[in-house]
């Protein structure tokens, strides 16, 4: 079964690499949706994954595990990478939408992936700001439940 390209935000990822609420739901649209991410993915998941560590809630094997999903994720996403038009658009929604500056870099990857035009395109998202930001340019938004690890 051939899967449909979608933007995922880094919080829609998170779930694939370390069990959670929201992993089996993440799973389900994986298998409907290939992702397309912005440059800056693997960091963030990398920083979710170490604070989680950090903070007990998973343990040192399982920091690994979600290591090495991120790895295999990584090898079948599609990367939208950084360019001053990215930029550029990232600023002037940060001026419109309430997001944090790596929100802003997110969404404006998704509108350079669709070439500005997101309608019938698809936006995974587990962030309420990211997800109202990203419908009001005009995405179809697969909010995903809260996640608890």
């Amino acid at each position: 079964m051939k899967t449909e390209a979608a933007f995922w935000d880094t919080s829609a990822l998170v779930p694939l690499c370390v069990r959670e609420n929201a992993s089996r739901f993440a799973r389900q649209q994986l298998r409907r949706y290939t992702p397309v991410v912005w440059w800056g993915t693997r960091v963030e998941i990398h920083s979710a994954i170490s604070r989680l560590l950090r903070a007990k809630q998973i343990t040192q094997s399982e920091s690994q595990g979600a290591r090495s999903r991120l790895q295999a994720l990584e090898a079948s996403w599609k990367e939208i990478l950084p360019t001053d038009d990215v930029c550029d658009v990232a600023e002037q929604l940060l001026s419109k939408h309430v997001l944090l500056a790596a929100d802003g870099l997110q969404l404006a990857a998704a509108l350079e992936w669709c070439r500005q035009r997101p309608a019938k395109r698809t936006f995974l998202c587990a962030d309420e700001r990211l997800s109202v930001a990203a419908a009001a340019a005009g995405f179809a938004v697969i909010q995903f439940p809260h996640a608890q690890p």
